[in-house]
């Protein structure tokens, strides 16, 4: 059941679904249900959500708001984010609460993953 008034759900643009959902898959082992062909959602990722067809790409640059995953091997997760086609925007560096890096996906969705420092 969901939380009365606290975040439930998040929806990002999409340029290339099938890419994006590609990526999520094969990074992250994420898995989709579609909902048509222009939006498919995914769940158990720490937070719902979706992806909808869209020519516009959620990027810090542009306002968007940043989600940030969790890794336990951060140096592990880079790769597999790069070997899944993603676009690394800012490799890892440290911050005061560990360290992170930004990436793209296929579709120019900026997210960020971070670990506690090595």
């Amino acid at each position: 059941m969901p939380e009365h008034e606290k975040i439930n759900y998040v929806e990002f643009p999409s340029r290339d679904l099938s890419a994006t959902k590609a990526f999520f898959e094969k990074a992250f082992g994420w898995s989709f249900v579609d909902y048509g062909p222009t939006y498919a959602s995914f769940s158990g990722e720490g937070l719902d959500g979706g992806f909808y067809e869209a020519e516009l790409a959620s990027t810090t640059e542009n306002g968007g708001a940043l989600i940030v995953l969790y890794s336990d091997r951060l140096e592990e997760t880079l790769a597999k984010v790069e070997n899944a086609g993603g676009r690394i925007l800012k490799p890892i560096f440290s911050f005061p609460g560990g360290r992170r890096f930004h990436f793209a996906e296929p579709s120019g969705n900026e997210f960020a993953v971070w670990g506690n420092a090595a």
